[in-house]
């Protein structure tokens, strides 16, 4: 109803004489047009119990015209649900006889909580206390915060660090009572962090590695070079999984392959080196025939070089692209 007189709060007569139909039939305000086009799309508006709406608005259409034409000197809410059916409370009310919520009507539950029943027929008056607090009004601050301020009105509750294992007196690790697991307690600094990837042997398994988290660890898988490792990369491998072997002047774990592909390499420099000292010797002696050779030697090399480069893919980790590795799995304390 509310959203329907707003719709056509600046609605007129349309058509015809709107002067002498202001003059006879009275204000648009207050007109039973609009009444009208207010019921014809009363419920349309409603998103969810539609038919329980229209359902309503059938069965008490009497009532409806009656509030609207004595001049509506009350909201419908008021009159009607109030007054007339008698199934609602006014605000901050609760119950068959509509008694002050706990706390009274103007700040119930000290205003950090809901009055069971408010403005209904129904319910116990009771406080639903919000998060961070508890007590009959709502008006203290439960286990795992903190009052943060405190005056003759009003009570603010904050939540203590997460390090805290439940009460605490301030803000911070160090105002913790007790500190929750993976935490331990120092005089100076309160609760601190413990360093789980410390302990030996590993808390993780299989071929994973220990990363710290506040309060928790996570285990995250090795590079698929190691068999067993410290950290993330080919680098960081115990011993090389495989199919990999040790580059030892990289200190990394290398596929079998990219060393194979290595070798290829050498060999293929010292090629280029035999061909480069050729041409010098022949060139002693010719040098049209060492410019062709020379040439040829240079073509030779560019082109092998770009055939390498752009069309064979090393199988070393290396030099492949970079993939982010996600976690394998986490482990709270």
């Amino acid at each position: 109803m509310d959203q329907g007189l707003e719709r056509t709060s600046r609605s007129k007569f349309e058509g015809g004489d709107a002067a002498w139909e202001e003059e006879k039939m009275g204000s648009y305000k207050t007109s039973e047009v609009r009444l009208v086009e207010i019921q014809e799309h009363l419920c349309s508006e409603v998103d969810r119990a539609q038919k329980q709406c229209e359902g309503l608005a059938e069965d008490h259409e009497r009532l409806l015209e009656e509030w609207w034409f004595e001049g509506q000197a009350e909201s419908l809410h008021d009159w009607l649900c109030i007054g007339k059916l008698a199934v609602c409370c006014p605000i901050h009310h609760f119950g068959p006889n509509c008694l002050p919520c706990t706390g009274g009507v103007e700040k119930p539950c000290s205003g950090h909580g809901k009055c069971k029943g408010d403005g209904t027929r129904k319910g116990n008056g009771e406080c639903l206390c919000n998060d961070g607090y508890n007590s009959t009004l709502c008006d203290a601050c439960a286990s795992g915060f903190y009052e943060s301020f405190r005056d003759e009105k009003n009570v603010l509750c904050s939540a203590c660090h997460k390090a805290c294992n439940g009460p605490c007196t301030a803000a911070g690790p160090k105002s913790c009572v007790a500190c929750k697991e993976g935490w331990r307690m120092e005089t100076e600094r309160g609760c601190i962090d413990v360093d789980e990837c410390l302990v030996k042997p590993s808390p993780c398994a299989g071929n994973t590695f220990c990363v710290n988290n506040e309060g928790s660890f996570s285990c995250l898988a090795c590079d698929k070079a190691c068999q067993g490792c410290d950290g993330d990369g080919p680098d960081m491998c115990d011993k090389c999984a495989e199919g990999y072997t040790l580059d030892e002047e990289r200190a990394m774990c290398v596929g079998d392959n990219a060393a194979r592909e290595r070798n290829l390499q050498m060999a293929r420099y010292i090629t280029y080196a035999g061909l480069t000292v050729a041409t010098c010797i022949i060139l002693q002696r010719h040098t049209i025939l060492a410019a062709i050779v020379g040439l040829s030697v240079a073509v030779y090399i560019t082109g092998s070089e770009y055939y390498l480069s752009y069309i064979h893919q090393p199988d070393d980790p290396a030099v492949q692209m970079p993939v982010t590795m996600s976690s394998n799995y986490a482990v709270d304390d």
